[in-house]
């Protein structure tokens, strides 16, 4: 009797795993059609693109599409990735700094107000960045900063975002406070439990919070719009806008776009793939501890 119980319940597991993987097999193929028409578009000729039924395997496969993208006189991608490459890194950086410097505060320091301050720091989230937006540009263009690099690059040194912050200190309440104390009796500073203690044990986090910042900079669209003028300054967004309304032939240009769209893309899922397991590690520890 035990036996047929046990073997029922393996057969309704095994029954209930076969179920869920395969319907998340079945919306995973379904979310890789737009992934997949991308990749057939970037490598058709002008005249395939909209044929109906669609041709989902190129014939003939153009790959001269990737390099006429990246040359075009009107969009210098090159110059666009330059910009971007900048943006992005100095800006990740940053806000990698000083998010880990302020959660290494609110985390593992005990000063009056903390939590207080901390409740206000989320608060901020529920603040749309459209709200801030013109009195931010006001601020900048006092500065002489608009159609520089500077107003993408220089805020993130500021605090590096209030969900960053929350995320570092999250994780590093799961950190035990005894090695602190244990590196204060060596005579270790506060500094020093930072740089060599929290620092080196927060990898998973930091590439976590790295990976958020790399896809918010490198992806951003509405900063570079709005701050740059000169297309020497454009980042790949700005350059992906202009190869598809480029005088009016946006329709005629699917191809060079959906070229230059997947060498953009090319960059976040490398990054994605090489890091996801820390990635997993760092989201799932930091919800422990609140």
């Amino acid at each position: 009797m035990t036996g047929s119980v046990f073997a029922s319940k393996r057969l309704t597991t095994a029954l209930s795993r076969t179920f869920t993987y395969t319907t998340l097999t079945i919306g995973a193929c379904f979310l890789m059609i737009p992934f997949v028409w991308m990749v057939s578009t970037a490598l058709k000729e002008p005249g395939d693109v909209l044929k109906f039924p669609p041709q989902w395997i190129p014939d003939p496969f153009v790959w001269g599409n990737f390099r006429e993208a990246v040359t075009l006189p009107y969009a210098p991608m090159l110059t666009f990735l330059k910009n971007t490459v900048i943006i992005t890194f100095v800006s990740m950086f940053g806000q990698l700094l000083s998010a880990s410097m302020v959660a290494f505060s609110f985390a593992r320091l005990r000063w009056w107000g903390r939590d207080v301050l901390f409740m206000i720091v989320l608060a901020t989230m529920m603040l749309p960045y459209q709200v801030t937006l013109i009195p931010v540009f006001i601020f900048f263009k006092e500065l002489g900063w608009v159609d520089t690099l500077l107003p993408l690059t220089v805020p993130s040194f500021f605090g590096g975002g209030a969900f960053t912050i929350f995320l570092f200190r999250q994780f590093m309440m799961t950190i035990p406070l005894e090695m602190d104390d244990a590196a204060k009796i060596d005579g270790c500073s506060t500094a020093g439990i930072y740089s060599r203690i929290v620092i080196p044990l927060s990898r998973p986090v930091l590439i976590t919070a790295g990976i958020f910042s790399f896809l918010a900079h490198w992806n951003d669209f509405l900063g570079p719009l709005i701050y740059l003028n000169s297309t020497q300054n454009y980042t790949l967004s700005l350059g992906l806008r202009i190869i598809q309304g480029y005088g009016g032939y946006g329709v005629q240009r699917w191809h060079l776009l959906m070229a230059a769209s997947l060498m953009v893309m090319m960059p976040v899922l490398a990054l994605f793939f090489a890091a996801q397991r820390y990635f997993i590690q760092g989201v799932a520890v930091s919800g422990v501890k609140g």
